[in-house]
């Protein structure tokens, strides 16, 4: 049984976040601000954590930074705030989704099993080589979640790795940012589509010698983006 974080200082929100998750199967860990969301995440590390960003004292976006120095759990965040650059922040800091309040229990119900589905593979079995892409000098190691750049190893979240995962084994294909928000979250959300630049934008910063001058992942203007056809 998943268990999922959920951060909020709204009682109401973490309540019905409650109710909602663990009907649909989740243990459910409750925090109200960030201290005790790191807390909760070192005493008892959850699966997923759904994150808000409005935290008084240390806010979403401090716990999100404090997080990813010791691990790639899988952060949705929640967020009322209307300024665009906060949920991008939040994507590049490294959070895998986000939802606007107020928002349907049911998408964060849905939103959490997508997310987790990208990282089932953790708990895979013995390595099937089928799973294994090779393209350039890089290595996609599906059930360990792992990215090999020639023998350095390069650590991704769940949607960064998917994204890759979906360019890299198809050289050369153009996807639309539709077309990739479709391949991770199994949906395609129109108002979401520009985090797909900002995963984008975190998987060149990994990945490329020369992130202004990309060799792997390639944007065709008006389009979206191909993996490298070599």
């Amino acid at each position: 049984m998943p268990t999922i974080l959920v951060v909020d200082d709204e009682t109401r929100i973490t309540q019905l976040a409650l109710d909602y998750l663990a009907h649909a199967g989740f243990q459910v860990t409750i925090a109200h601000d960030g201290p005790g969301a790191l807390r909760a995440f070192r005493s008892q590390p959850p699966d997923l954590i759904v994150l808000d960003l409005g935290l008084p004292g240390l806010d979403g976006l401090d716990v999100t930074r404090m997080l990813r120095k010791e691990s790639n759990v899988p952060i949705i965040m929640l967020t009322a705030r209307g300024e665009e650059s906060d949920k991008l922040v939040g994507l590049e800091l490294g959070a895998d989704d986000y939802i606007v309040k107020p928002f349907s229990p049911k998408e964060l119900v849905a939103r959490v099993r997508a997310v987790l589905r990208r990282v089932e593979v953790r708990g895979a079995g013995p390595l099937d080589p089928n799973a294994v892409i090779h393209a350039a000098d890089l290595t996609l190691d599906g059930p360990r979640l792992r990215v090999l750049r020639g023998d350095q190893r390069v650590d991704l979240t769940a949607t960064e790795f998917a994204l890759l995962a979906t360019l890299a084994r198809q050289p050369g294909r153009v996807f639309t940012r539709a077309q990739l928000l479709d391949a991770v979250h199994g949906v395609a959300f129109e108002s979401y589509e520009r985090a797909i630049d900002t995963h984008i934008k975190n998987l060149r910063r990994k990945l490329e010698p020369n992130p202004r001058e990309p060799r792997y992942i390639l944007t065709v203007y008006g389009l979206g983006y191909k993996f490298a056809d070599v």
